[in-house]
């Protein structure tokens, strides 16, 4: 029986899912700004679905784990803030995809 130090699929427990990304609001927007390029806050707001205290708070965490960069500015005196993935985040968002295909094919059921 599996037990927390000693899961039912070894070779899934190997693979590790970046945890700052796999939070579901936080992969809506890495998922995002990796096809946009950059976007802004309201662009995030509507594409992500979040409510704007959420998509702030998860945006400072991806901004302070080094995969997004923050931009503010103004824009006819209001101000403007536009995102993009860092390089490293960019990496880490590819490499998640990678680990969490692993995670698919290895729970793929044999067909009866």
């Amino acid at each position: 029986m599996p037990t927390p130090d000693k899961p039912a699929n070894p070779a899934l427990a190997a693979t590790t899912l970046d945890p700052l990304i796999h939070e579901a609001a936080r992969l809506k927007a890495m998922t995002v700004l990796h096809d946009a390029e950059t976007a802004d806050f309201n662009y995030l707001l509507v594409a992500t679905g979040l409510t704007r205290g959420n998509l702030s708070t998860h945006m400072s965490k991806l901004v302070n784990g080094q995969y997004v960069e923050e931009r503010k500015s103004f824009v006819n005196r209001k101000p403007h803030t536009e995102y993009l993935l860092t390089a490293a985040g960019r990496t880490a968002y590819r490499e998640y995809l990678k680990a969490w295909q692993n995670v698919c094919k290895q729970r793929q059921l044999p067909h009866s």
